[in-house]
């Protein structure tokens, strides 16, 4: 009779042993697919890059630039797929009164080429040009791809 109590103990005890095994099995399995999962996003995300437009516009046309990226020119990015981050005039540097300046965020610089190429030849694209050359807005654009740092809080 007292083998079969003892029997019993180690019965149980092993029940939940096994129990914890499964339990910490499964935790270590769940943590290990999510670090799994966080690198492969983080290294899907590392082509990002981004690109900082500023434009220089004859003087005093930065309001008529404003309402030109307010009313159309934002559109037409955003149909491309031209993700723009936002748009910034500077305030109280030389030179500051004709400069616009905006940011675009692309997956990579082959999605960027994809994306620009494909808004140039859009129609409608071809026509703000035209009038842009016409009424003669801008004197010279800047364009600079940055890729962000591994501490950049925006990747």
């Amino acid at each position: 009779m007292k083998l079969n109590r003892w029997k019993a103990k180690v019965w149980k005890f092993n029940g939940w042993s096994v129990c914890g095994i499964a339990l910490v099995a499964f935790a270590a399995g769940s943590l290990t697919n999510a670090r799994w999962m966080h690198v492969n996003r983080a290294s899907a995300a590392s082509d990002r890059v981004f690109e900082l437009r500023v434009y220089h516009t004859v003087p005093d046309k930065v309001p008529e630039l404003e309402s030109q990226f307010r009313d159309t020119w934002s559109k037409l990015l955003a149909k491309h797929d031209l993700k723009v981050v936002g748009y910034w005039v500077p305030e109280g540097v030389p030179a500051g009164d004709n400069t616009f300046v905006y940011l675009v965020a692309h997956a990579n610089r082959e999605e960027a080429k994809k994306n620009w190429d494909a808004m140039r030849a859009d129609p409608d694209v071809q026509e703000m040009f035209k009038a842009e050359q016409a009424n003669k807005l801008v004197e010279k654009i800047d364009s600079t791809y940055m890729r962000p740092t591994d501490f950049s809080p925006m990747k």
